[in-house]
C-alpha cells in the first residue's frame, strides 16, 4: 500500500456528497492517455486577475517540487480553506470541493496527484463555464437541474411565443405614417394626451393628499368619538347599578311591605288578650298563664304563685274595662304584680290586698278575703256591661255578694276563704276564671267584628 497512489475525490457542489467519478473521465484525465495539447490546456494554472501566480502553463515535464509546492498551497488557501465550513467552492474558477486529500508529503512525493487534481478540476471548471452551472453534479442533482433548465426553457419558448404574437399584431394594427408631418402630428397629439393624463396624475395627486389629510381628520374624530363612548359607556354602566341598587331596595321594601302586612293581619286576627292571658285548669285548679290559683290539702300551692295568678287576674280584668272604657263603681283596680290590691273608693286609705303570705295571722285577717269579694263585685259589673249589650248571652255561673252558683248542680261555693274548706275555695276561683274567660272571647270577637 505504500507504492499506491490514492486519486482525488470530488463532491457534488449542490448537495455536498461524495462523487464517484465515470471510468470514462477517468480515464479520459488520467495523465499519459490524453495528449500533450489538451493535457497542457487543462492544467493550466488556476488565478484569478491580478493575481502573482506565474503566467505560463506548466508542462508536463516541467513540474518540479517547488512548482507542486507552490500549487499545492494556492489550491489549499484559494479552493480548500474556503470549503471546509460550507462544503461549497467559492469563485467563478474553483466551484468544487476536494474530498480525501491525502498528506502533503504524499503529494509532495508522487507529483502526479497535483496534475491530475489540476487536469479534473480544469475540466470541470470548463464545464461551469459552458453551462453556467457548477461541477461536478451527482446524478440526482444532475437530473433535477436538467429538468429546471427544462421548465426555463419552456417558460422561455411560451414568452417568445407571446412576444412575436404582439409583434404580429402591432404590425397588422400599425398604420404606416405617409409623411414626416403625420409623424410629428401624431407625436405632437401623444404628447398632449400624455400632457393631459399627467395633468390628470397630478390632479388625483392632489385628490389623494386631501383625502390623506381628511382621513387624518377623521382619524383624530374617530379617536374623540371613542374617549367619548368609553365615558358614556363608564356613565351607563354607573347608571346601571345606581338601577341595579333601586331595584334591589325597591325589591327588598316590597318584600318588607308584605311581610308587614301579613304580619299586621295575622296580628289583627289575633285575639291579644288570649295570647295575653291564656285561661286554662289543671286538673282541679284554674290557671292563668300557667299559674295555678287555689289550693288543695294534697296540693299544697305556693302562695307566691297564687298572689302572681292573682296579679295577672286584676290585669286582665283591668285591662277589659278599659277596652269597654268601663269605670267601676265602688272599686279601682291596681294591677301590681304579686303585691296586686284593690282601692275602695268611699275610703282612699283603704286599701284590699289580693296577697297573702299565709301562716296563722291570715285565718285572722278579713282584708284578703274583702278584696276577693271586692274583685267578684267589679267582674260582676264588667259582665253586666256585656249582658247589655247581648241579651242572649249566658255566663255560665252566676256571682252574687261574693257567691258563685252553678245552675247544673245548684250548688253555690264562697270565694272566702274564712270558715271555708280549701276544695270550694279552690273550686270557686275556678268558676270565677272562667266566667272571666267567656268576658274575654266575647270582647275580642266583638273588636275582631268591628275591624
Amino acid at each position: 500500500m505504500a507504492g499506491e497512489t490514492v486519486g482525488p475525490s470530488f463532491c457534488c457542489l449542490k448537495c455536498g456528497n461524495p462523487l464517484k467519478l465515470d471510468a470514462s473521465l477517468v480515464a479520459a484525465t488520467t495523465p499519459g492517455r490524453v495528449d500533450s495539447n489538451l493535457l497542457q490546456e487543462i492544467t493550466a494554472p488556476l488565478y484569478n486577475t491580478g493575481s502573482n501566480i506565474p503566467t505560463s502553463g506548466l508542462q508536463p515535464n516541467d513540474i518540479t517540487v517547488e512548482n507542486i509546492e507552490y500549487t499545492n498551497n494556492h489550491v489549499k488557501k484559494s479552493l480548500l480553506s474556503s470549503t471546509t465550513s460550507s462544503h461549497t467552492a467559492v469563485g467563478s474558477e474553483m466551484d468544487f470541493l476536494l474530498v480525501g486529500e491525502v498528506g502533503a508529503e504524499q503529494h509532495l512525493a508522487s507529483g502526479g496527484i497535483e496534475q491530475l487534481i489540476r487536469v479534473r478540476t480544469r475540466l470541470f471548471d470548463f464545464l461551469s463555464e459552458q453551462a453556467e452551472i457548477d461541477h461536478p453534479l451527482c446524478e440526482d442533482c444532475a437530473e433535477t437541474t436538467l429538468d429546471m433548465l427544462g421548465e426555463e426553457l419552456k417558460a422561455a419558448e411560451d414568452e417568445c411565443t407571446s412576444y412575436k404574437q404582439y409583434l404580429d399584431e402591432l404590425e397588422v394594427s400599425s398604420t404606416p405614417f405617409d409623411s414626416e408631418e403625420d409623424y410629428e402630428l401624431t407625436l405632437k397629439q401623444l404628447k398632449e394626451e400624455e400632457q393631459l393624463l399627467l395633468k390628470k396624475i397630478s390632479d388625483i395627486d392632489g385628490e389623494c393628499k386631501n383625502l390623506d389629510s381628511e382621513l387624518l381628520i377623521e382619524d383624530g374624530k374617530q379617536r374623540d368619538l371613542k374617549v367619548e363612548e368609553q365615558e358614556l359607556l363608564r356613565e351607563y354602566n354607573e347608571l346601571k347599578r345606581q338601577v341595579f341598587e333601586l331595584e334591589t331596595d325597591y325589591e327588598s321594601a316590597e318584600n318588607q311591605f308584605k311581610y308587614a302586612e301579613v304580619q299586621l293581619d295575622r296580628l289583627v286576627k289575633l285575639n291579644p288578650f288570649n295570647s295575653t292571658f291564656h285561661i286554662w285548669y289543671s286538673g282541679h285548679f284554674g290557671t292563668i298563664n300557667g299559674l295555678r290559683l287555689g289550693r288543695l290539702p294534697n296540693v299544697p300551692v305556693e302562695w307566691n304563685e297564687i298572689n302572681t295568678a292573682w296579679g295577672q287576674t286584676v290585669l286582665l280584668l283591668d285591662s277589659l274595662a278599659r277596652k269597654l272604657n268601663l269605670v267601676f263603681l265602688r272599686y279601682r283596680l291596681v294591677p301590681y304584680g304579686s303585691h296586686s290590691y284593690i282601692e275602695c273608693l268611699s275610703d282612699r286609705n283603704k286599701e284590699l290586698p289580693l296577697y297573702c303570705a299565709g301562716g296563722y295571722r291570715f285565718f285572722w285577717d278579713k282584708k284578703f278575703d274583702q278584696a276577693m269579694v271586692a274583685f267578684l263585685d267589679c267582674l260582676s259589673q264588667f259582665i253586666g256591661l256585656i249582658l247589655k249589650s247581648d241579651g242572649h248571652l249566658k255566663f255560665p255561673y252566676e256571682m252574687k255578694d261574693g257567691v258563685l252558683k252553678d245552675a247544673n248542680s245548684c250548688s253555690s261555693y264562697s270565694i272566702k276563704m274564712q270558715f271555708n274548706s280549701e276544695e270550694q275555695w279552690t273550686k270557686a276561683l275556678k268558676f270565677m276564671l272562667t266566667n272571666l274567660r267567656w268576658g274575654v272571647i266575647w270582647v275580642s270577637s266583638k273588636f275582631a267584628n268591628n275591624d
